[in-house]
């Protein structure tokens, strides 16, 4: 059972960048807003039916978790604009690739034998290669020009120290995996509230664009109670590093279904890219 946890995160967050992409006319706001609206209401119903147990201090540290999320996926959002999903995908994943499972062994103490420590290292650089091979970009098309790409990496760096947080706090966290999960919630709903107050963009709330996205942030939402399953079961660096497999998802998903375009050359380096993350995934979760 604890393996079936480790993919279902992989194939929500691979899934759901795809369901965002493809409503028209959305922006980064409407994305937002329809995101955590779907966790909430996907929250909400699991709470009230499995009625978990409560404690005040796991509660408040999952919202915290929630909100740091908020962070990383504006500037994930935002990069879906810029740069398409089959250009942000590998960055934010490498970047997220780098800080967690250092946070795993710094802080949680995990990878504890020398070997271990080896083939974690082994991996990590095998997945950050391999992040390197797929977000090489096209020069001949408009995601592919170098401001575009400048800018898009000081924003990922920046924001995804928000999904770093988000993803290691539940480590630390004792209690019920669906009340943590709806605490994250919460903290998302009011994380995102307070940054569409703060960008004068609150009109969102009464345009349809914002409520198209939610089935997203539904998916997104079973991916992250499985995550958090997955980390109780199997440690974060395990479940973390097996749930980057979404990238393999959404960047093909990208260029096969939202028909982002690639050069022959980018598209070898996406593939080779892609066979490096998931050697560097197997490398770092078997050994």
């Amino acid at each position: 059972m604890s393996y079936l946890f480790l993919f279902i995160p992989a194939i929500g967050w691979g899934l759901m960048p795809m369901f965002v992409a493809g409503v028209k006319k959305s922006n980064i706001y409407h994305q937002i807003l329809g995101t955590v609206l779907g966790a909430f209401i996907f929250g909400a119903a699991v709470t009230l039916i499995k009625r978990p147990s409560f404690n005040a201090t796991t509660f408040i540290l999952a919202m915290l978790a929630g909100a740091a999320w908020v962070i990383g996926q504006v500037g994930q959002y935002y990069s879906y604009s810029k740069v398409g999903v089959s250009e942000t995908m590998p960055i934010s994943t490498g970047l997220q690739l780098i800080g967690v499972p250092l946070v795993g062994v710094l802080i949680f103490s995990e990878w504890a034998s020398t070997q271990a420590k080896l083939f974690g290292f082994l991996g990590i650089l095998a997945l950050i290669i391999g992040v390197a091979f797929t977000s090489l970009t096209d020069k001949g098309t408009s995601e592919g020009g170098k401001k575009n790409q400048t800018t898009t990496m000081i924003v990922l760096v920046l924001t995804t120290l928000g999904y770093i947080t988000s993803s290691s706090i539940p480590k630390a966290l004792k209690g019920d995996s669906v009340m943590i999960f709806f605490a994250e919630t919460i903290g998302m709903l009011v994380a995102a509230i307070v940054y569409l107050i703060a960008t004068k963009q609150t009109q969102v709330f009464k345009e349809k664009e914002s409520y198209q996205v939610i089935p997203a942030g539904v998916i997104y939402a079973i991916a992250a109670l499985a995550y958090i399953v997955s980390v109780k079961m199997n440690g974060v660096n395990l479940a973390f590093v097996m749930s980057q497999l979404c990238v393999v998802i959404s960047t093909l998903g990208g260029i096969l279904f939202l028909h982002e375009k690639k050069t022959q050359k980018g598209l070898i380096y996406t593939v080779i890219g892609l066979i490096l993350i998931v050697a560097g995934a197997v490398l770092t979760s078997v050994f």
